[in-house]
């Protein structure tokens, strides 16, 4: 993490104390990623509600991660919340390379993300990445991935190809994260094994008994495919608009925070701006934390600070 840990420090660097001024009539609107993950749903709920706030207009775009790098170098997109590194790092690393693309800060520590099984396929003797191939058929010869284009697809595929850990012949299933669950679910009733990409934070984690599968260091990386969760800007973003950079560079999620609201909104009758909305009224000082040295669209002081 040293290369990240510069562009942090450069991007830190590059940012004033404190917002003396309005941001340019440029700046108004704040273009946000949404590439279909509950926990990016969330993180981009609460920042939308502080934005409105503040007197910002926002517009969230629809793409695939791939696309999404690339509307960030094109200038057609401002924010992405949800970088995953390292697992994202050969996707992200050409737009990180050419300066197209910034790592602004950390907004997420302690997630993890690689292959898990569920419970029955764990009771039947599927403890590490070494085990899956023994139960081939039992699998059906699946591994359960997420949306076509992601880079842990991306990686489970290259396992196969290169017949890592004896996956020669299996087939990567690619789907929505909502499907990809219901089929480990549905395995779980009928006490069949399933193998999946797993991570969290994600209310997975409560629904099911998430066993994540030690042994694949080599491609997902050590501690359970330990990950870190940044917030990247487009190309010169944070100088352009100073106060949107203090206010990117505040935000720090927690798991907690996450995995309680994704829970609340896949599970419940509500929406991510109402359930966003009752937990920043509940968190006073994370609130607080994230708008210190913020000021309003017009550069005014924001009531309360």
């Amino acid at each position: 993490m040293n290369l990240h840990k510069n562009y942090l420090l450069a991007a830190a660097l590059s940012l004033p104390l404190l917002a003396q001024a309005a941001d340019p009539a440029a700046c108004d609107r704040v273009r946000l990623a949404d590439v279909g993950w509950t926990d990016l749903i969330v993180t981009n709920a609460a920042t939308r509600l502080l934005l409105s706030e503040l007197g910002y207009r926002t517009q969230i775009k629809r793409l695939s991660v791939p696309e999404t790098y690339d509307a960030l170098r094109n200038n057609d997109l401002d924010v992405f919340l949800d970088l995953w590194l390292p697992s994202s790092e050969k996707g992200v690393r050409p737009y990180l390379d050419d300066g197209s693309i910034e790592l602004h800060a950390v907004n997420l520590e302690g997630a993890k993300y690689t292959l898990a099984v569920n419970q029955a396929g764990y009771d039947a003797g599927i403890k590490s990445f070494q085990d899956i191939a023994k139960f081939k058929k039992a699998l059906g010869g699946m591994i359960h991935g997420i949306e076509p284009g992601n880079s842990a697809n991306q990686t489970i595929q290259q396992m196969i190809e290169k017949e890592a850990f004896g996956l020669g012949g299996f087939k990567l299933l690619e789907s929505s994260e909502s499907e990809m669950i219901l089929h480990v679910k549905r395995a779980e009733h009928l006490k069949k094994p399933a193998v999946f990409l797993g991570w969290e934070p994600h209310p997975m984690n409560n629904q099911l008994n998430v066993n994540y599968l030690p042994g694949g260091d080599d491609y997902f990386g050590p501690n359970l495919g330990g990950a870190t969760v940044y917030t990247v800007v487009r190309k010169g973003y944070a100088s352009q608009c100073p106060n949107l950079g203090r206010l990117f560079a505040n935000l720090r999620f927690s798991l907690q925070m996450e995995n309680d609201l994704m829970e609340a909104i896949l599970n419940q009758n509500t929406t991510p701006r109402r359930e966003a909305k009752a937990w920043l009224k509940a968190n006073p000082q994370v609130r607080a934390q994230w708008l210190q040295g913020v000021t309003k669209r017009d550069g005014s002081p924001i009531d309360g600070n």
